[in-house]
């Protein structure tokens, strides 16, 4: 008999998908994302103005409002995805990079096509969640993950 082809077996089991449409899931998941988010924002020295732009465009009343008290706000699953991201993005550039250069990609000017010698910081204001998706697997690629 023929066996059809499929994948190799393993002893690993993929991780379970979190469903971020839940309330409770994304309850769960805020505090910590919004304290990564913050301490990320202030290693990369990015001004408010900003960092309501990479949370999707929330207001500044809103922003202030989470920073006095983020165990309050819990965010959309757009929000979390956005967040999700920037952790990537932070992650890889550590694994990549010293700490000061990490710290400072972002912001310097990039000559890599994908920026066209602009900042990533401006490629991913400019096109919001999809650039995001690209600067996060242009660094895992980069690292190798």
């Amino acid at each position: 008999m023929r066996q059809e082809p499929g994948y190799p077996g393993t002893q690993y089991e993929p991780s379970p998908l979190v469903d971020l449409q839940t309330r409770s899931a994304r309850q769960r998941l805020s505090p910590s994302a919004l304290k990564a988010f913050f301490n990320i924002l202030d290693r990369w020295e990015v001004r408010d103005e900003i960092a309501r732009e990479l949370l999707g465009g929330i207001s500044n009343g809103t922003l202030y409002a989470i920073k006095r008290n983020p165990k309050k706000r819990v965010l959309n699953a757009d929000e979390l995805l956005r967040v999700s991201y920037l952790i990537g993005i932070f992650k890889a550039l550590n694994i990549l990079y010293s700490d000061r250069l990490a710290d400072s990609w972002i912001q310097r000017p990039n000559s890599n096509p994908i920026f066209t010698g602009a900042t990533p910081l401006a490629y991913i204001r400019k096109g919001g969640l999809p650039a995001l998706q690209t600067v996060r697997r242009l660094l895992d690629a980069r690292r190798g993950g």
